[in-house]
């Protein structure tokens, strides 16, 4: 132990205030075994008292004891200064003072505060041990020998449950329908991972194969899985069935990519003869610790049976990731990861709970009805003079009126009432919910039962309700086919939505590329001239065609074209064949022959090394743009009909096979930002190296040129995504150093991507520029009006897009997101604060322009002016922002929720919008070509952008104003009736007597009105049509005039004014027994309530009059059976019913009336349209 002992004391306290926690430090010279040091210092409370603090045990050291004289205190290390007291630098003075005492653990120290710091150091233990997170290191895996791993990794098995068991023991029948719900959700998640764990693989052994369930699979082991097979384990890839020694992966579950990824065998695995062989060697990986990025693997494999040992890099083109399928052949892979160590899982964040903007408004007002129930009761209690055990009579009043409050429960939230309050202790993850008791049964026993609690559950379990009516509507609905409602908590909040943030590829375009010019530099080739270049280039080939029969007649060698020939003006025809050969091999597209019906499977392999039939061949890539350019070659007569990972093949216009040996092959990265390949041409034993990626990239690498730069702007301008493509001659030897210096850099451990850029760059010098290519994705059908829609509702929408910033600008112009009288300002590059704050200014002093700037120089103003840049684009009626990140995207959302505060929407059809589409406040995915996992991370599936229109205007919109409705019935329905307590209880003296009592309460708030204020969820006051017609009713919703603190006074008054008609006219109306107070004032309450529930319908749908009728033919029914409560003879004379519709018609007439003047003299926006 160093030396420094710090230790806390918690007894010394402010004058009046809590004990202050303080620390010291105690110098401890050679420690041996086990003692313990116990520090006593003087601390005064408010008594005078003094207490001890608590002895802690370190090492074998003496017990120190401070001097408690007033002399010392000067040299106690106690900091003065609060801050101190926090503080954990290390630099305190040590005690100077200190002297060697033996103390015997007691009584009396477990009474002075022993007892105290015991339960403290368990509880710190405790916490220290399930918040421990273990530290994740690089591991090395023997083949085949799990048992040999040095520590323990987890197991192999998937848990996406969010909660336990514990989580669902009922709190009370208030959450009764949410439990359900989140109950079924769980179990069925449960399910799809018992599923998945108990999915069996081969495992490899020395005895052969043995059946095992993933959940059951190690590190270290060989895992066989077939075609088709859902990977289960990150593995390192040894052996495939396929003889190029290679195999395809789908990755749409990964990354969200639908295009196939070519992964590549170990070569030294690969090459043994037999499967078993694999543990006939001595062999081990080595692999990095588990990280995040699923797109970089570093690692090494060793054979060391071998003489010299055999060390060859292992890169993220030689990993199976969990979560893929493996798309052709068989694989054989060792374990590396697994469980929660895996990149799937690893990526796998954990969602907010999203809880809808109306709900926290509901909150709102329940709190103020919170407070309004507290000041009643207190006011009843003055009232009564604090007469006996006033406390007593508190409670009864709040048990009383607590049908003021409806329980509003929030997703994230456990709380429970009793008749009085919410507690809002917050609950730690994974724990139930706590209920809140009343302090001792004696109380307890004189208060009146509470069975009135049940119409406090009404409000949740209303809202719950009519969110899932919300969500079956939604998915029913014809005009948006293969729409999803996956959290159905916020259906509502689809009708305030003020930005809308969305992707560009796939979800404003259709992720179809389409090949639609090729420039030269001196000439430019469209789509109505593509003809001339399959001239260009049959005379070239025929040309070559020819030599090549002259030469098999010769004995005579190829000879390998001159690196120093001299440099001549090259033909039109000879830079066409250069463009199209160079956008043909520099690709990592491989082609694909589907099996045809009668082949098996035996001879479909031998069959597809010879048959080159364009009729079943498919081109696989990762990337769109790569099968777009390969297809366009194939169009114009240059076909790639083969590929594997040594070699590919192309056929050319006269049906000649050029074959050509893959020498190396260096992938697009985002940073990089372009992709090579090194190729040698079998005929001529040409090396050439050819490149190509974007403008920004490749301009600094390519041969000083004066049109590149212009002619990218032009193309970027009318949306076309644009490469540029360079090749360079290499001599042998040049190759042959290249080749060792990159060899050595992969098998470095340390800073190994460094090392192979460096290595990459030093050929990517002076590279002869080919050509430009464009290429188009077109728009989504639609995606103009559909914009045009939700900028005339009042929505800004943002673009958030990776794309380059001309090639976004167009696409925003395109598709009507500016519209063609706006202004646009471009933001300039910017790196510094000084430039920030400078194109800051000068975009204040534009107005009304759309926004278009980039993720580098967002970053940068984000830094240091975060708010001045969020304030000018929420003025904006349109920002783009191009070159984004998938951290930027959620963060820039994350921004509109702090700064504007305001709802937001956000809408991606790719892995990399998953991030964005959780972080806003409203995910909504779309099914596309880049997979389902925006989809299925989403809130709401769509399969077309058009369809958020109909989604936003119509469901949206009709369930914000529903659930408005609703959640403001449910509370008159309880503010009416405590009105008439309210009364009761004060005509007769403040009695805390309850008015209605045992089934009556029950009924009233479940079988006689439920189904009529359920019927509001079918309420609409236009018709869908007229909604998308005029959009602009969707913008009055973003107000909230709908559910307000005005439209809750409102209600309140009303419930006050038929609170106390009701209660007043049936004591001034009954005759002889208190009785018939109960008969006359119930009845008129439920007929008032079915009356206020016509008055506020605004569009009749039939469910909504059998409602009625049922609920009232319900309690007629029940009255012969409520005598406990009714006087039968009374109920059924002519007296009760003139009583009963005298004060009924008193209480609705005139609010009647209102309406009616109301519509008249102010009608609202949407009568207009109706009318």
């Amino acid at each position: 132990m160093g030396a420094g002992v710090r230790l806390r004391r918690s007894h010394v306290s402010r004058a009046g205030g809590a004990p202050i926690p303080r620390t010291l430090q105690v110098s401890e010279p050679q420690c041996g075994s086990g003692r313990d040091v116990n520090v006593q210092t003087r601390s005064t409370d408010l008594s005078g008292e003094h207490g001890l603090s608590q002895k802690l045990r370190f090492g074998s050291c003496a017990r120190y004891q401070l001097e408690d004289e007033s002399a010392h205190l000067d040299e106690m290390p106690l900091m003065m200064s609060e801050e101190g007291f926090e503080n954990d630098e290390s630099d305190y003075h040590t005690l100077p003072r200190a002297r060697i005492i033996q103390r015997k653990r007691g009584l009396e120290w477990f009474v002075c505060g022993g007892w105290k710091f015991l339960c403290t150091s368990c509880c710190d233990w405790l916490i220290n041990i399930c918040q421990r997170k273990r530290e994740l290191k690089a591991r090395t895996v023997w083949l085949g020998y799990p048992e040999k791993c040095e520590e323990k990794h987890p197991r192999n098995s998937i848990k996406n449950q969010k909660y336990n068991v514990f989580t669902f023991i009922p709190g009370g029948f208030v959450l009764a329908v949410t439990i359900m719900r989140e109950a079924i959700d769980e179990f069925r998640r449960f399910q799809r991972d018992k599923e998945v764990n108990s999915q069996l693989y081969s495992k490899l052994t020395v005895r052969g194969k043995v059946q095992v369930k993933s959940s059951d699979i190690q590190v270290g082991d060989l895992i066989i899985v077939e075609k088709n097979q859902r990977i289960p384990s990150d593995m390192v890839f040894l052996r495939t069935s396929e003889k190029a020694g290679s195999c395809f992966i789908r990755t749409d579950q990964l990354d969200g990519e639908t295009d196939w990824k070519l992964k590549v065998a170990v070569s030294c695995t690969q090459r043994l003869p037999a499967l078993g062989d694999l543990f006939s060697i001595s062999a081990y990986v080595y692999a990095q610790k588990p990280q995040l990025d699923i797109h970089s693997f570093e690692g090494t494999f060793t054979r060391e049976d071998c003489d010299p040992p055999i060390h060859e890099s292992l890169s993220i083109e030689n990993t199976l990731w969990a979560s893929t399928i493996v798309a052709s052949g068989t694989v054989i892979g060792v374990v590396i990861y697994t469980g929660k160590e895996t990149r799937s899982v690893m990526n796998t964040s954990n969602p907010k709970n999203k809880v809808g903007l109306l709900d926290l408004e509901l909150n709102q007002l329940t709190k103020a009805l919170f407070v309004a129930l507290v000041a009643l009761s207190v006011v009843m209690v003055t009232l009564q003079g604090f007469v006996g055990p006033w406390y007593r009579n508190l409670f009864r009043f709040l048990l009383l009126f607590s049908y003021i409050i409806p329980i509003r429960c929030k997703k994230d939230e456990k709380s429970n009432l009793l008749g009085v309050a919410r507690t809002r202790s917050p609950v730690p993850s994974g724990s139930s919910p706590r209920l809140l008791t009343l302090p001792s049964s004696g109380q307890v026993s004189s208060l009146p039962r509470p069975p009135h609690l049940l119409t406090q559950m009404v409000l949740r379990v209303n809202l719950d309700m009519g969110k899932a009516a919300y969500g079956w509507m939604i998915m029913k609905d014809e005009s948006i086919p293969g729409t999803v409602v996956r959290t159905s908590t916020i259906p509502e909040g689809l009708g305030r939505l003020v930005y809308l943030l969305t992707d560009k590829t796939g979800t404003l375009t259709q992720n179809e590329m389409v090949f639609k010019r090729l420039h030269l530099g001196t000439v430019s080739y469209g789509a109505d001239t593509m003809d001339e270049i399959q001239s260009h280039l049959r005379n070239p080939y025929s040309q070559m065609q020819s030599q090549a029969s002259g030469n098999a007649t010769s004995s005579t060698p190829p000879r390998k074209a001159q690196s120093s020939a001299p440099k001549v003006r090259k033909s039109v025809s000879s830079r066409v064949h250069e463009a199209v050969k160079a956008i043909a091999l520099c690709h990592n597209v491989t082609p694909v022959y589907e099996p045809r019906a009668g082949v098996t499977a035996e001879a479909e392999y031998a069959e597809a090394d010879q048959d080159f039939s364009d009729g079943n061949r498919t081109y696989q890539a990762a990337s769109p743009d790569e099968v777009a350019l390969v297809q366009w070659t194939e169009s114009v007569g240059l076909t790639l009909v083969s590929r594997d990972l040594a070699s590919m093949q192309l056929r050319t216009p006269s049906g000649q096979i050029l074959t050509y040996c893959i020498l190396q092959m260096f992938p697009f990265t985002s940073e990089s930002k372009r992709m090579g390949v090194i190729i040698r041409d079998e005929s001529t034993a040409e090396i050439t190296f050819y490149m190509k990626g974007a403008d920004v990239a490749m301009s600094s690498i390519v041969q000083y040129n004066d049109w590149l730069e212009e002619e990218c702007g032009n193309m970027a301008r009318e949306g076309l995504r644009t490469l540029v493509v360079a090749k360079r001659a290499l001599t042998e030897e040049q190759y042959q150093d290249f080749e060792s210096r990159y060899s050595q850099a992969k098998l470095s451990i340390h800073d190994r991507a460094l090392k192979v850029a460096a290595v990459v760059e030093s050929l990517e010098r002076e590279m002869e520029l080919l050509c430009l290519t464009g290429v188009e994705d077109q728009l989504q059908a639609d995606v103009r009006p559909t914009l045009e829609m939700l900028r005339n509702a009042g929505i800004k929408i943002w673009m958030l897009t990776g794309d380059k910033l001309e090639t976004a600008t167009c696409i925003a112009k395109s598709s009507h997101l500016v519209s063609r009288t706006q202004d646009i300002h471009i933001f300039r590059p910017v790196t510094s604060r000084g430039e920030a704050h400078l194109e800051l200014n000068a975009f204040r002093r534009k107005h009304d322009c759309a926004l278009v700037i980039s993720g580098d120089s967002l970053e940068v103003c984000l830094k240091y002016y975060e708010h001045e840049l969020v304030e000018l684009a929420c003025q904006c009626p349109a920002v783009v922002c191009c070159r984004c990140s998938p951290t930027q995207k959620a963060h820039i959302v994350k921004l509109l929720q702090r700064h504007a505060g305001r709802r937001t929407c956000a809408i991606g059809d790719g892995g990399n919008d998953v991030s964005m589409i959780q972080a806003a406040d409203c995910g909504i995915g779309i099914e596309g070509k880049e997979g389902r996992q925006a989809s299925l991370a989403a809130d709401f599936s769509i399969t077309q952008f058009k369809h958020i229109g109909r989604l936003l205007m119509v469901h949206g919109r009709s369930s914000y104003k529903r659930s408005a409705a609703l959640g403001q019935f449910v509370m008159h329905r309880g503010l009416i009736i405590s009105t008439m307590q309210a009364v009761f209880s004060s005509v007769f003296y403040f009695a805390s007597v309850p008015l209605y009592q045992g089934f009556l309460m029950v009924g009233y708030a479940t079988l006689y009105t439920m189904f009529p204020v359920f019927s509001l969820v079918l309420d609409q006051d236009v018709q869908p049509e007229m909604a998308m017609l005029y959009p602009e009713l969707y913008k009055d919703l973003t107000k909230g005039r709908s559910l307000s603190f005005k439209t809750f006074l409102i209600w309140v008054l009303i419930s006050i004014y038929q609170g106390g008609i009701l209660m007043y006219g049936a004591l001034l109306l009954f005759e002889s027994e208190f009785v018939h107070v109960v008969a006359i004032s119930f009845t008129a309450l439920i007929l008032t309530e079915l009356l206020m529930v016509a008055l506020t319908v605004r569009t009749w749908h039939w469910l909504m009059a059998v409602a009625e009728v049922l609920s009232l033919g319900c309690y007629v029914a029940s009255l012969a059976f409520l005598n406990e409560y009714f006087d039968l003879a009374f109920i059924t004379t002519v007296t009760f019913v003139w009583k009963v519709s005298a004060i009924t018609v008193v209480s609705c007439l005139p609010l009647y009336v209102l309406k009616y003047l109301k519509r008249k003299l102010s009608p609202p926006s949407y009568s207009k349209l109706t009318s």
